[in-house]
C-alpha cells in the first residue's frame, strides 16, 4: 500500500475545473484505525449499483463519496441537469476526480497533469420527485487508489469557521468562512504561529487521527473545534456516542473537572461527568482548552449544550475559579450550581497553614461546615470562629463566606445532587483514566489510550448490570425495609441504603414534640462517634404525614442522596409503616432503570427530513434493547431476535440491495 508522509505536499487535484465541482463531506459507514491517517473500512466496501435508490440526492453524494474513500479515489460533480423551470436538479454525474484532462488556460507555469481519464462514474436520476436512483454505473479505474492518500482529495476534506468546527459543517454563530484543510501539519503550525492551544510534536496529528476514526465508526460521534478569525486553533470539544446516551439517563446532575487544566498537567484536558444508577462515574463529554479565560469556558458550556439537544443539567458542579463560575452563570442559568467541597476542604492547609491557632480553627471550620443543620447553626459557628480567632480579615474565608449559599452542606441540601457533592479523586476522571495517564502524558500518547480507558468502564457497567440482575445481596437485619429494597436498588445502591437500615439501631427515644395536623413533628436521638474516639448524642427534627405517607428529616439525606436516611426509617418504623413509599424510592437507583426509563426525546421537535435528527431518535431507542441485551445470554438471543426481526420488516428493494 502506497504510503504518504503527512509533511509532504499532496499531488492530487485539489482544484475545481470549469463547471465541474467536487464537494466536500464527511463519511459516516467506514472504520479508520486511526494510526498514520490510513482509513479503511471493517469490510469490504459496499460498490454502487443499477438500482440503488436513495432518499436525497445529498444522500447519493454521501454513499458513493464514503465509497470513494474507502477505495482512495477522489469525487467530483461532472455534470448536472436542471428542469427547465425552477432550478431543481434531476441528473447528476458524478465522476472519479481524475476524470478527464485538464483544458491549457496559457498559465505562465502549468501544474503537473494529475488527470487520467478514468472512466469510473455513476450516474443518478430523480425518479418522480421522491428518490434518486442509480441508473448508470462503471466501477473501474484506470490509475491505482489509495485509500491512505484518500483524506488529500478535496471531496474528503473538512471544513471549517471562525467560531466553531463541527461535523455537520453548520456555523454556530451565523457566520460562514472559507474552507481550511484540517490535517495534522496544518493544525500544528497554526498553533506554533499563534498563543492558543499549546499542541506538541504529533498531538495536532492525534487528534485529526482520532476525530477521523471516531466520526467513521460512530455516527452520533460529536466535535466542535473553535478556530479563532486568524485561524488559529483554541478550543476542542467532542463526545461520543455513549456519552451523549449516558447523558439521556444521567444527565440530572453534572460535575465540570478541571484538574488536568488547573493542575498544569501536559494536557489542557476538562470533562462532563455524571453518576449513573450503580454510583460509577460516567463520562458525559470532554474537551481541550487553550486557557481559563471565561471566554474559553462558555465556548465550552455551549458547545455541550448543543451536543446534548439544549438540555441543561438540573445541577452541575464545579471547581472554584471565578471564570468557571461566570461562565456557569451565562450559560446555565436555571441550573442549581454547587462548588465542589472537597477541592475548597483541600485548600484549607494551604490557606489556612500559617495561622498562629491552626490546628482550633481548622476544627471550628469543620465543625461550622459539617455539623451545622441549620443556616442559622452555620452562621453562629461561622461568626464564632470569626470572632475568637480573629481571621475575619482573611481574604480566603471572606471569598468562601460570600459563596457559601454553592459550597456549604445546609445551604444546599434540599437539591437532589445523586450523592455528588464533590469531585473527588474516586469521582473525578482519574477513575477513567488511572493508569493511563500520569504528569508527562503526551495528548498524542493519551488519545491512543483513550478508547481503552473508555472501554474498561463501560465493562465494569455492564458487570455490575449483570450482577445487580442475577445476584441477591445478603441481608443484615430483620427489617422489612432491607427486604423491599433490595429486590429493587442495584447492588451498590444497594450497600448504601442497607448501611442506613443498619444504623436505625443508633437511632432512639423518638419524642413527638408538636402536631400541626396532619404533620407531626419528631425529635431522632441519635448516638455516633465524635472527636476523639467519643461518643455524642444529636437531636435530628423528623416531620411525618400519615395521610400522604410523607416523611422529611432536616439532614436532608433522600433530598441529596436520594434514598431515605436512618432517621426517617425510624420514624416510619415507629408509626407502623411496614413498606418504604414508593415516592422514596427513586426510579434512577433502580436496577432495571436504563429498561424502564424512557428517554427524553422532545418528539415534538423532531425534523424527520433531518438525517441525523432521525438517527438520534432511533438510536436513543435502540439503546435500550442494547442495554437489556448485553445482561445475559437469554437477553442477548431475544433482543437479537427482535433486532433481527425488526431488519425483516424494514426491508425494502433498495435496503436489500445495500445487504
Amino acid at each position: 500500500m502506497e504510503e504518504v508522509s503527512l509533511n509532504s505536499e499532496p499531488v492530487f487535484e485539489m482544484e475545481d475545473e470549469g463547471g465541474e465541482s467536487e464537494m466536500e463531506g464527511d463519511c459516516t459507514i467506514m472504520e479508520s484505525d486511526g494510526q498514520n491517517g490510513e482509513i479503511h473500512g471493517s469490510k469490504e466496501p459496499v460498490p454502487p449499483a443499477v438500482g440503488m435508490e436513495f432518499e436525497s440526492y445529498d444522500e447519493a453524494y454521501k454513499f458513493y463519496n464514503c465509497y470513494a474513500k474507502e477505495l482512495g479515489f477522489g469525487v467530483r460533480v461532472k455534470n448536472s441537469w436542471f428542469k427547465k423551470r425552477g432550478k431543481e436538479k434531476y441528473i447528476v454525474v458524478l465522476c472519479c476526480s481524475r476524470e478527464g484532462f485538464k483544458r491549457e488556460r496559457g498559465a505562465k507555469r502549468s501544474r503537473p497533469e494529475t488527470r487520467t481519464g478514468c472512466p469510473a462514474m455513476i450516474r443518478i436520476k430523480l425518479m418522480d420527485s421522491t428518490v434518486w436512483r442509480v441508473i448508470e454505473v462503471r466501477l473501474d479505474h484506470n490509475h491505482s487508489n489509495s485509500p491512505a492518500s484518500a483524506r488529500f482529495y478535496k471531496s474528503h476534506r473538512a471544513k471549517r469557521n471562525s467560531q466553531l468546527y463541527c461535523d455537520s459543517g453548520i456555523a454556530l454563530d451565523g457566520r460562514e468562512y472559507e474552507n481550511l484543510v484540517v490535517d495534522g501539519r496544518y493544525l500544528k503550525n497554526y498553533a506554533d504561529q499563534c498563543n492558543r492551544l499549546k499542541l506538541k510534536e504529533g498531538d495536532a496529528q492525534a487528534i485529526y487521527n482520532y476525530f477521523s476514526h471516531m466520526q467513521l465508526t460512530n455516527p452520533s460521534f460529536f466535535y466542535l473545534i473553535d478556530v479563532s478569525d486568524e485561524g488559529c486553533l483554541r478550543n476542542v470539544f467532542w463526545a461520543d456516542a455513549r456519552s451523549r446516551a449516558a447523558y439521556v439517563y444521567f444527565g440530572d446532575v453534572v460535575a465540570f473537572d478541571t484538574m488536568y487544566l488547573t493542575k498544569k498537567y501536559d494536557i489542557p484536558f476538562v470533562s462532563f461527568l455524571g453518576v449513573n444508577h450503580h454510583g460509577q462515574t460516567v463520562l458525559l463529554g470532554c474537551g481541550l482548552l487553550a486557557n481559563d479565560e471565561v471566554e474559553s469556558f462558555i465556548w465550552l458550556f455551549k458547545a455541550w449544550l448543543t451536543c446534548m439537544s439544549e438540555r441543561s443539567p438540573y445541577a452541575l458542579i464545579t471547581d472554584q475559579p471565578r471564570n468557571v463560575q461566570k461562565a456557569v452563570a451565562e450559560v446555565f442559568p436555571r441550573t442549581n450550581h454547587r462548588l465542589c467541597l472537597w477541592n475548597i476542604m483541600q485548600k484549607v492547609p494551604v490557606k489556612l497553614g500559617g495561622l498562629p491557632e491552626y490546628e482550633a480553627i481548622k476544627s471550628a471550620f469543620n465543625k461550622a461546615i459539617y455539623k451545622s443543620l441549620t443556616v442559622d447553626e452555620f452562621e453562629t459557628a461561622w461568626e464564632d470562629m470569626i470572632q475568637r480567632y480573629g481571621v475575619g480579615d482573611h481574604e480566603w474565608l471572606q471569598a468562601l463566606y460570600e459563596d457559601r449559599q454553592r459550597w456549604v452542606p445546609t445551604f444546599l441540601k434540599d437539591n437532589f445532587f445523586a450523592g455528588m457533592s464533590t469531585i473527588q479523586p474516586s469521582e473525578s476522571i482519574n477513575s477513567f483514566f488511572e493508569g493511563y495517564i500520569h504528569k508527562d502524558t503526551s495528548l498524542k500518547e493519551f488519545l491512543g489510550k483513550y478508547e481503552l480507558a473508555l472501554q474498561k468502564n463501560h465493562q465494569k457497567e455492564a458487570k455490575a448490570d449483570y450482577e445487580s440482575r442475577n445476584s441477591s445481596p445478603m441481608l443484615k437485619t430483620r427489617c422489612y425495609f432491607e427486604l423491599q429494597l433490595s429486590k429493587v436498588y442495584t447492588k451498590e445502591i444497594f450497600k448504601k441504603f442497607q448501611c442506613e437500615v443498619e444504623h436505625v439501631y443508633s437511632c432512639f427515644n423518638i419524642t413527638q414534640v408538636h402536631v400541626d395536623r396532619p404533620i407531626i413533628t419528631y425529635i431522632v436521638k441519635e448516638r455516633s462517634e465524635g472527636e476523639q474516639n467519643s461518643w455524642e448524642i444529636r437531636d435530628f427534627e423528623v416531620l411525618y404525614n400519615a395521610a400522604e405517607m410523607d416523611v422529611h428529616c432536616i439532614c436532608g439525606w433522600f433530598n441529596f442522596k436520594g434514598y431515605l436516611c436512618r432517621h426517617a426509617l425510624s420514624v416510619l418504623n415507629y408509626n407502623g409503616v411496614e413498606e418504604i413509599p414508593p415516592q422514596f424510592i427513586l426510579s434512577r437507583w433502580r436496577k432495571d432503570f436504563k429498561c424502564i426509563y424512557v428517554p427524553y426525546h422532545d418528539s415534538d421537535n423532531i425534523d424527520v427530513n433531518n438525517p441525523v435528527q432521525r438517527y438520534d431518535q432511533l438510536y436513543k431507542h435502540a439503546l435500550q434493547i442494547v442495554e437489556e441485551g448485553v445482561i445475559s445470554q437469554e437477553r442477548y438471543k431475544v433482543a437479537l431476535q427482535v433486532l433481527e426481526e425488526s431488519l425483516n420488516k424494514l426491508g425494502s428493494p433498495s435496503l436489500q440491495m445495500w445487504q
